[in-house]
Parts: C-alpha cells; sequence; structure tokens
C-alpha cells in the first residue's frame, strides 16, 4: 500500500469567514491520507478540526488551496460535480448518528444508495443486511432505530458509511455520546473494516484512547497542522 496514490491530498488549504473583518480559521494545511490506514485528528476546540472534515468532505469550500480525492482535484467543481464526487468516494460517520427515525435499521443504511440511484433495489437490501450482520446487527434488520441503544444505533451508522464501499470515511467524533464500552466497540469495528476491506478513515476525536490506537496521529492547533506521526 506504501506506493499507491493517496486517497486523499490536501494542498496549502486556507479557510476564512466574515465579509469586512475576516476570520482564518486554517492556515495553509497540507497533508495525505494513504490507502488502508487509520488517522485521529486531535486537537482543541476551535483549532480547526470540523472546518478542516467538511473540507475534506466537499461539503464546504476552501477559500485557498485544493483538495484531491481519490484522484480527482475538486477545484473548480460545481454543487452537481462536488455532490457526484462525494458519493463515489466518502462515507461519513457523525457524533449525532443523523438517522431517520422512521425508517428501520436495513432501510437507515440503504439511504446513500438509494440516494445516488432514486429508487431501491434488491440488491441494496441485500448489501444493507450483509453489513448489519457484519455489525452485529443481524438481528435488529427490521427494528426502527428508535428502538435500538446508542452503541446499536452507532454501529447502523458505521454501516450506513460503509454501505457504497467508499475509499475514505471520515468520522466525526463517532464515540462521542457513547459509554466506554460502547465507543470500544465502535472503534474496533471501523478498525475492522479498515483492515478487512482496506478502507482508510480520518477520525476526528477528543479521546486520547482512541488516538492512540490509530496507525497516525495529525495535531491541529490554531488552524495549523502541527504533528503528523
Amino acid at each position: 500500500m506504501a506506493d499507491a496514490p493517496p486517497v486523499c491530498r490536501v494542498e496549502g488549504v486556507v479557510k476564512d469567514y466574515g465579509d469586512g473583518v475576516v476570520t482564518r480559521v486554517l492556515h495553509g494545511i497540507d497533508l495525505e491520507l494513504r490507502a488502508g490506514e487509520l488517522v485521529a485528528l486531535i486537537g482543541p476546540s476551535g483549532s480547526g478540526k470540523s472546518t478542516l472534515l467538511n473540507i475534506i468532505g466537499l461539503l464546504d469550500r476552501p477559500t485557498a488551496g485544493r483538495v484531491v480525492l481519490g484522484g480527482r482535484d475538486a477545484t473548480g467543481l460545481d454543487d452537481a460535480g462536488l455532490t457526484a464526487l462525494r458519493g463515489r468516494t466518502l462515507g461519513f460517520i457523525f457524533q449525532f448518528h443523523h438517522l431517520l427515525p422512521a425508517f428501520t435499521a436495513t432501510e437507515n443504511v440503504m439511504l446513500p444508495a438509494y440516494a445516488e440511484q432514486g429508487f431501491p433495489t434488491a440488491a441494496m437490501r441485500q448489501r444493507a443486511r450483509a453489513l448489519l450482520e457484519a455489525v452485529g446487527l443481524g438481528h435488529k434488520l427490521d427494528a426502527r432505530v428508535t428502538e435500538l441503544s446508542g452503541g446499536q444505533q452507532q454501529r447502523v451508522a458505521v454501516a450506513r458509511a460503509l454501505a457504497h464501499e467508499p475509499r475514505l470515511v471520515l468520522a466525526d467524533e463517532p464515540t462521542g455520546n457513547l459509554d466506554t464500552e460502547a465507543a470500544h466497540e465502535v472503534f474496533a469495528l471501523m478498525r475492522r473494516f479498515n483492515r478487512e476491506r482496506h478502507t482508510t478513515f480520518l477520525v476526528v476525536t477528543h479521546d486520547g484512547r482512541i488516538a492512540e490506537r490509530c496507525d497516525r496521529v495529525l495535531e491541529i492547533l490554531d488552524g495549523r497542522i502541527r504533528a503528523g506521526e
């Protein structure tokens, strides 16, 4: 994997907010995420972690610099182009899982593929069920997510993030709302998919125990990458 091109490359990314009085949140960020690695992104509140994650996730545009995902430069793409590249390349896991409460576990996992294709298929349902089996929820396939515990709901979110076989999964405090045992289980799931399927993960976390179990730690401080060992 060492000689493979990076899954994501960020070059000189700057992000400013405000009109007139401008606040610079990111100051020329450079980083690479390689195929099959699990990377922690740490830093204090307000350091720019979420802003950087949103830019890598093509949910926000940088003021300057560029993001290259899967060999495709996102610079200059219109909204439709960004949506298409995001859908082909990225999966997302959030601290607040954003599952749809009226839907079952299986239906929630099907959502990314359904949104891209516009209609459900038997193959989508089969893949969703297989992923739920893989995350230990084979007995909850048809349960509404409101019937699941917090840890089980986050397992559904992990399965949903992997539903379209993304090359890169962005996880924003994925264990932040879980107790210690559930947090360990969710991280173990991400690590298993990372190793078995060579999916790259970038995990924003405040939990030092999670960070130390990653392959590499990036620290961001005042909008600048401080370390990347």
